[in-house]
């Protein structure tokens, strides 16, 4: 017998029983079910909507109940729909009739609301330590290569000469920023929804503040309506979480570029790499390529919800079970890829030799020159236009810059002076460029050291 059997005469087809069914999923959110239904137990009694006898017994109940799924011993079935129809029906067997008051002034719509927010509420937690994991892990990189120098890249051509630590800090950023969205995303997520009803609030003199408290939520839903009808909160985090696995795959499809022997600028350990069936020299990065490869999926989740919610009328709709699934996905996507890149990161070793090398071709340094030229009184313009030329000669002569003789920089500009092969030396190019966030060795390791004392203060 179902909880709401009362209405209906006719039992649910089977293939209804199944189609309908989200406990094989909402399962997961078990132990947010029963802290919600303490918290509004606890709150029945204190406002004298049941007795304190009722509240104890159901409280117990609900503890067993916890225990017996924790142990492994508790049974879902498929004809009680979800997570919450299946702890009540249990919590019914065991107390008796005393635990069908403990639905009094709520409903399936607000308390799986509230689950929701709870297990989201945690798992940002979580994430957020995750972020600052792998933050702490490219922090400690650049640390370790600081000397190294290496080109960097705009339309993966090679621009200007950097360090690598510089390169490394830049991911640091985009993930510093990433938590920063979380932090905000957790204030939307911590807004207690129960009490909202199935849309319309209670006639029942509830106290939604002492639950708020209880479940430690810093707010109040103010709409019932909207508090039931929405999964913004969802849509957000899963946006916040594309934007994540997003950074992962930009650094990824360079450990792929970089790992390769056209560049041979990293060697990532063979416990985070995997071998060929057929060529046995084969070692491939299959763990950058694969959260590569799960950015899209979970690009497809915040898509899916997007579309999903895109169309319905308030409050709510059985569309609204589909929020599940690719929140669950997304979450442990997110959890394993930011753990494992880590730990790739912190076993992956770097070729200084190599990455200094890729800097003598390229004219990484074509810049340095113009900026010489400036610092003599020629406008940049002008400048440009001097370097460009001598550029293209040196395509011609199949020369660097830095192979140029003093007649030939003459034959460009008379400004030209001996001072031209320092000014164009690859490490005072990059030394030289010590403004505020730039890659010189001195302003790289402020920022390493101050983003490590943000982080260790948090």
């Amino acid at each position: 017998m179902k909880l709401w059997d009362g209405r209906f005469s006719e039992s649910t087809d089977q293939l209804v029983e199944e189609f309908n069914a989200s406990i094989g999923f909402d399962y997961k959110l078990y132990q947010y079910d029963i802290q919600g239904s303490i918290a509004h137990a606890k709150m029945l009694a204190k406002c004298d909507i049941i007795s304190v006898k009722d509240k104890d017994q159901i409280v117990a109940g609900l503890k067993e109940i916890l225990a017996e799924i924790e142990a492994g011993n508790f049974e879902f079935t498929v004809e009680l729909e979800d997570i919450h129809m299946n702890i009540e029906r249990r919590l019914i067997e065991k107390i008796g009739k005393v635990g069908g008051k403990l639905h009094t002034a709520r409903s399936r719509n607000d308390q799986v609301a509230l689950d929701i927010r709870l297990y989201l509420r945690d798992q940002i937690e979580q994430v957020t330590e995750l972020i600052k994991n792998l933050q702490l892990t490219l922090l400690e990189l650049a640390e370790v290569n600081i000397e190294i120098i290496m080109p960097g890249y705009t339309h993966l051509q090679r621009a200007q000469p950097i360090r690598l630590a510089h390169h490394l800090v830049a991911y640091q950023q985009k993930l510093k920023r990433d938590q920063q969205r979380l932090a905000d995303c957790y204030q939307r997520v911590n807004v207690l929804p129960l009490g909202s009803g199935a849309l319309a609030g209670t006639k029942f003199p509830i106290d939604r503040e002492y639950v708020a408290q209880e479940l430690k939520f810093s707010e109040v839903s103010q709409n019932s309506l909207d508090a039931v009808s929405d999964r913004d909160f969802i849509i957000e985090f899963l946006g916040i979480a594309a934007t994540v696995m997003m950074h992962l795959s930009r650094l990824s499809e360079e450990l792929i570029l970089w790992s390769s022997s056209e560049f041979e600028f990293v060697e990532i350990d063979d416990a985070f790499c995997t071998g060929s069936s057929i060529m046995p020299q084969k070692k491939n990065p299959d763990i950058p390529e694969l959260i590569r490869g799960k950015t899209g999926r979970v690009y497809g989740h915040l898509m899916q919800l997007l579309t999903t919610m895109k169309g319905l009328p308030l409050a709510y709709n059985k569309d609204m079970q589909e929020d599940k699934e690719g929140l669950f996905d997304t979450v442990d996507t997110l959890k394993i890829s930011l753990e494992i890149f880590g730990r790739m990161l912190a076993n992956t070793s770097f070729n200084q030799h190599q990455m200094k090398e890729a800097t003598e071709g390229g004219f990484v340094n074509a810049t340095d020159v113009a900026d010489y030229l400036v610092d003599k009184g020629v406008p940049f313009r002008e400048a440009h236009e001097i370097v460009g030329k001598a550029v293209l000669y040196c395509i011609e002569n199949k020369k660097n810059l830095s192979d140029l003789e003093l007649k030939e920089w003459t034959d460009f500009s008379d400004v030209f002076g001996e001072d031209i092969y320092d000014a164009i030396a690859i490490e005072n190019c990059v030394d030289a460029r010590d403004t505020i966030g730039g890659p010189a060795q001195e302003e790289v390791e402020r920022v390493i050291a101050q983003e490590k004392g943000i982080i260790d203060t948090e």
